[in-house]
């Protein structure tokens, strides 16, 4: 059994992970091949769900953990930590 890699992200949105984030993040996953997984606090949830993106409400700062396992993980993480990385090309929230 393959092992999924795992990597934490913050969120850097000013509005945290909001609607317009939870769907690029849809948008990016639907070609994908892998399990995504998203873990804050106490909530798993299949980060391929806009609602349960919604459900997590993650504010921003916070420390998100994403699984990937599958035949595209590697493709699909990298994809993911660029995006969380950009602030899903929302500029403002990019500043420290």
């Amino acid at each position: 059994m393959e092992q999924p890699l795992v990597r934490k992200v913050r969120v850097k949105n000013e509005l945290g992970l909001h609607t317009r984030p939870a769907t690029l993040i849809v948008k990016l996953l639907q070609d994908s091949k892998s399990e995504v997984l998203f873990s804050y606090k106490k909530e798993t949830i299949n980060a391929k769900s806009i609602l349960s993106i919604l459900i997590l409400a993650a504010p921003k700062n916070a420390h998100i953990t994403i699984q990937v396992k599958g035949v595209d993980a590697l493709a699909t993480m990298e994809r993911l930590i660029e995006s969380f990385e950009n602030g899903f090309g929302e500029r403002e929230s990019v500043s420290e």
